[in-house]
């Protein structure tokens, strides 16, 4: 067997099962409980400073 068609096998196989399983578990992570205050403060970062501009850092 030439390299192409070992590394071709081990993609068909444990690396697909290895990346749908780091996808599946990006998704549960996502989906946590307990997580919606910190996607809501992330979603909400862009209109933090509607109304005044941000309050300059002291140096």
């Amino acid at each position: 067997m030439d390299t192409y068609t070992i590394t071709r096998a081990f993609a068909d196989s444990w690396a697909l099962l290895a990346l749908f399983l780091f996808f599946l578990g990006v998704i549960v992570w996502a989906f946590r409980p307990g997580s919606t205050p910190g996607h809501r403060d992330s979603a909400a970062i862009p209109f933090r400073n509607e109304d005044k501009p941000a309050k300059e850092p002291r140096q």
